[in-house]
């Protein structure tokens, strides 16, 4: 799926603010879309608007015309209720690929369909790759991402029945799915607590991706740089000098416009100690050499700011980085929020990997990685123990070419909820001029969709309450989409069926 792809909408800054108005309409909740209906917000096809269902294994497309009226609501009877694993979906101009696993017998088949602007399928299923195993799962098998561009798909799959030297298949496919190179490569996993990292694939069809050490989910203390060629079948690996640092979760990002690859982390001076700050490295396609290797430290100004309740010291260590965008010019704009758990139980920490770890182990020795923040993953509904999720103030900040910090921007914020975090965080908007962070916040013990306006020189301010916002929905920013250059598509919860929204930001 590619709901909320990763990545949230973090495109190069313009000149001008451009805010405009915003308004609001909301589509009419369906009796059978209840609050435990999975779904994916998939985007605009021609004229109208999709989202994708799921009710007790019947999987649906339904599409919704300007006004969020209903225009269809497709079943999607290709897509197995019993055996369906997976389910990903790549929007065009007027189209939609939908690709999909599934298991029949001992066999993983990844297959794709068509479907047009009102969810119909318009092909029969393409099989894409297959994969056998020895039992029943429901544990991915396969991965797919796209390029920036969408001109490229890689489908890919990471056997790790050997787990001193994994088995990485890919599947490389143009914008019309047909198939432009299939390559198989061996990894070595020379360390006990290797791990494979964040995939990406860039607009001309390259795969970058790291492999990292962490001991007993500690620190990362050793880290590399993998690159596949579209044109080649053999892996090119750069280690990443680490001198005296420990790095956590490492965020990377192709910077097509540059031809680099782009790659941060939060960084400690020893194991576990408190966040100082970011570390950059930055590597070139043609010279297939880094051109940025650094560490920037945060400012005490700038923690004061940022940290909430915590100490200055001490005001990074429940951040994680959510957005990265590269400029053309070779800067960057990291955004990072505060998030965390509390609990009678016991004490959370950042190394219990709250959000759960893009990579991981799945059933029957394959090693699955999940790079968007899917239906299918989310545990929505997880109430075992007595859990109450924060999520509290986003620092963004802006970096030159050389890694030194140009200016930070704090949206101060307090968000809260037992047992689930679907209200909580944020997404980003970007509307030409202006970046626009939408989240919830409280106004007179009522949840309300709020949204601040980020300026390119980094300017923060909360704009007029949206028109249109009605008290009686609870929204969902976090599992909304882009899908137009001014047009926003958020889940919300009404009563107790779910529903969605179109924000429209139109020009002054």
């Amino acid at each position: 799926m590619s709901v909320t792809r990763c990545a949230f909408l973090f495109l190069t800054l313009l000149s001008a603010l451009g805010a405009g108005a915003q308004k609001i309409v909301y589509s009419e909740p369906a009796r059978e879309d209840n609050r435990r209906t999975t779904f994916e917000v998939i985007g605009k096809v021609g004229a109208n608007y999709l989202v994708y269902k799921n009710n007790r294994g019947r999987s649906y497309i339904s599409a919704f015309d300007v006004n969020m009226k209903d225009v269809s609501n497709e079943v999607q009877a290709y897509l197995p209720e019993d055996r369906l694993i997976n389910v990903d979906f790549f929007p065009y101009l007027d189209h939609v690929f939908v690709i999909y696993e599934y298991q029949k017998k001992n066999v993983v088949y990844c297959e794709a369909v068509r479907v047009d602007a009102e969810g119909r399928k318009l092909s029969d299923p393409k099989l894409l790759d297959t994969a056998h195993i020895n039992a029943v799962t429901n544990n991915k098998i396969y991965s797919v991402i796209g390029s920036e561009d969408k001109a490229r798909l890689m489908v890919f799959k990471i056997n790790s029945r050997n787990k001193s030297r994994y088995k990485l298949s890919t599947v490389l496919l143009d914008s019309s799915l047909i198939e432009l190179r299939r390559s198989e490569h061996f990894i070595a996993m020379e360390e006990r607590d290797d791990n494979l990292g964040q995939f990406q694939l860039d607009n001309d069809g390259d795969l970058v991706f790291t492999r990292f050490t962490r001991v007993n989910d500690d620190n990362v203390s050793q880290a590399s740089l993998f690159y596949k060629s579209a044109t080649s079948d053999s892996l090119e690996v750069a280690d990443i000098k680490l001198d005296k640092i420990f790095l956590d979760e490492i965020r990377i990002k192709a910077d097509n416009p540059n031809k680099r690859y782009f790659l941060t982390s939060f960084y400690y001076n020893k194991k576990r100690g408190n966040i100082e700050g970011f570390y950059f490295y930055v590597w070139d396609k043609a010279t297939k050499k880094p051109v940025l290797e650094s560490a920037t430290a945060l400012g005490d100004e700038l923690r004061r700011e940022a940290r909430g309740d915590a100490s200055p010291r001490m005001a990074f260590n429940d951040y994680f980085i959510r957005n990265i965008i590269v400029r053309k010019d070779g800067g960057f704009i990291i955004g990072a929020e505060s998030y965390y758990t509390t609990s009678r139980l016991n004490n959370w920490n950042r190394w219990d990997y709250l959000y759960g770890s893009p990579y991981g182990f799945g059933n029957y020795g394959y090693y699955n990685y999940s790079p968007y923040n899917s239906w299918y993953s989310r545990n929505r509904f997880n109430s075992s123990q007595a859990v109450r999720y924060h999520a509290d103030n986003i620092t963004v900040l802006s970096f030159d070419p050389t890694g030194k910090m140009q200016w930070s921007s704090v949206v101060h914020k307090t968000q809260f909820n037992d047992d689930s975090d679907d209200g909580l965080s944020y997404q980003v908007m970007n509307t030409g001029g202006a970046l626009h962070f939408l989240f919830n916040q409280d106004e007179k013990r009522v949840q309300l969709l709020t949204d601040y306006v980020l300026t390119p020189d980094g300017q923060m301010t909360r704009n007029p309450t949206l028109k249109n916002l009605d008290r009686n929905y609870d929204f969902l920013p976090r599992y909304g989409k882009q899908v137009s250059a001014r047009t926003f598509i958020v889940p919300c919860y009404y009563r107790n069926y779910i529903c969605f929204a179109k924000v429209d930001y139109t020009n002054p």
